[in-house]
């Protein structure tokens, strides 16, 4: 089915399913991977190695995130001028992007790779700790130049209705990675360099197969002769900051919240937090794959004045992102030991008691979490990037500091508590923002042809 069938003339329930379960399900592999990326360092290589990991991963997330930046910004204008009918200033917004990205690699991965050694230290890491921090930082910020390109193949392979496809590329990615971070840590005995080569290499092969039929010109984008102007760059950095401040403010967080936990609980409390980390990195995928998949059809939609039909679009994944968030509150709460348990040795009855303690405050994050997550999402695929970066920032930011400063007194109960008040917070400013926008939500449709 071509994009604009898929996007145009789809029922939008069957439109839901079609774009946001193999979303879904290619971030749920993606999700699984990191999963099984701590549960092999933490088991492979012992808990130091894991503390070092969580450590370092909020600057790995920064290192990607420029290059996500340009990649989000871009597919939502992308979108929106495939759904104008200008086939040719779509093709040009994603030439330049692509270049842009490998340039944006080579420029953050440079200064991560020479600042790592500061910036582990600054966060309170020392000896061996420092060191395996420092190693698997480095690796990461010497592969970006040919790994980040990779997170907005995903995208530009849906905005060309290509969904399954952008599916298969995640489950392929987080396969191959896997295998190869298993033969490096238990066959090759590496260091936790080796994790981050497995995933770095991964990453590689999976864009280079993706890039094949955009070089083909098989596909409804194409590369040709980049025209760069400071409108269209001005567009991209506008649409892509959402998701770009989000990395970032969340990453600062993260840092933050590890030197308190470094002084509050040592390595067990930052092993703890790494373990609340990737439960998160297992449900939020599930609720951008859904949420994400649908940019492209709501934005064509936007573009071409079926506002109706947006709405439509967006209900869906509304009542979808409820239904997964509010069903991880239990499972969560219901299972904190066994979720432990494939990350760390459970023979230490305080460590245990402590990560289970942690994981049930936890999950209240959840009750409410759904709907600023979507009505971020929303506000983003109709180019209102301004209320999309206020939801991404609060949430990230600006919440979670104010409550370490007022949830200070309880200290390690503070930080776990922050994550469920953050989100009740971020909640209450989404529904502003939604009344806000309302005028513009519920505008009828535009009868007229689309502009040639």
């Amino acid at each position: 089915m071509n994009s604009q069938t898929l996007f145009l003339k789809t029922r939008p329930l069957k439109l839901f399913f079609l774009a946001s379960i193999p979303g879904a399900i290619g971030m749920l592999a993606s999700a699984l991977y990191q999963l099984i990326d701590g549960i092999f360092v933490g088991q492979i290589l012992g808990s130091t190695a894991f503390a070092a990991l969580n450590l370092a991963m909020p600057l790995v997330i920064i290192n990607f995130s420029l290059a996500d930046l340009i990649g989000v910004g871009s597919s939502v204008s992308i979108s929106i001028a495939l759904g104008r009918q200008e086939n040719k200033e779509a093709n040009n917004i994603f030439t330049c992007a692509c270049l842009m990205i490998v340039l944006a690699g080579v420029v953050v991965g440079g200064i991560l790779f020479a600042l790592a050694p500061l910036f582990i230290s600054l966060m309170g890491a020392e000896g061996e700790f420092s060191g395996l921090a420092v190693e698997y930082l480095r690796v990461y910020a010497l592969c970006s130049p040919v790994t980040t390109i990779v997170f907005a193949m995903d995208n530009y392979l849906r905005i060309c209705g290509k969904i399954r496809t952008s599916m298969f590329l995640n489950i392929f990615m987080s396969v191959i990675s896997a295998v190869l971070e298993f033969v490096f840590l238990y066959f090759f005995k590496m260091s936790i360099g080796g994790a981050a080569l497995a995933t770095c290499s991964g990453m590689f092969i999976s864009a280079a197969i993706a890039l094949i039929p955009f070089f083909k010109g098989k596909m409804v984008l194409r590369f040709c002769r980049p025209r760069f102007s400071f409108k269209m760059i001005r567009q991209i950095i506008a649409c892509g900051s959402p998701n770009f401040l989000n990395n970032i403010a969340g990453r600062l967080t993260s840092i933050l919240m590890n030197v308190l936990l470094v002084r509050f609980g040592g390595e067990n409390a930052v092993s703890i937090y790494g373990i609340l980390m990737y439960v998160d990195g297992f449900i939020q995928p599930l609720l951008y794959g859904m949420c994400d998949s649908l940019q492209p059809a709501v934005g064509y939609n936007w573009g071409a004045g079926k506002y109706s039909r947006v709405r439509a679009i967006e209900k869906c994944c509304f009542i979808a992102s409820c239904i997964v968030s509010v069903a991880s509150v239990f499972v969560i709460y219901f299972l904190p030991e066994q979720i432990t348990g494939m990350f760390m040795d459970t023979s230490d009855s305080g460590f245990m008691g402590m990560a289970v303690y942690a994981l049930r405050l936890f999950s209240f994050t959840y009750i409410i979490r759904w709907f600023s997550f979507a009505s971020q999402s929303y506000m983003l695929a109709i180019e209102k990037p301004f209320s999309a970066s206020a939801i991404s920032v609060s949430t990230a930011l600006l919440f979670p500091v104010l409550l370490i400063i007022v949830l200070w007194p309880l200290g390690l109960t503070g930080l776990w508590l922050n994550f469920p008040l953050t989100s009740l917070l971020a909640a209450l400013l989404s529904v502003f923002v939604m009344l806000k926008a309302r005028k513009e939500l519920i505008q009828p449709d535009i009868e007229t042809e689309p502009v040639k």
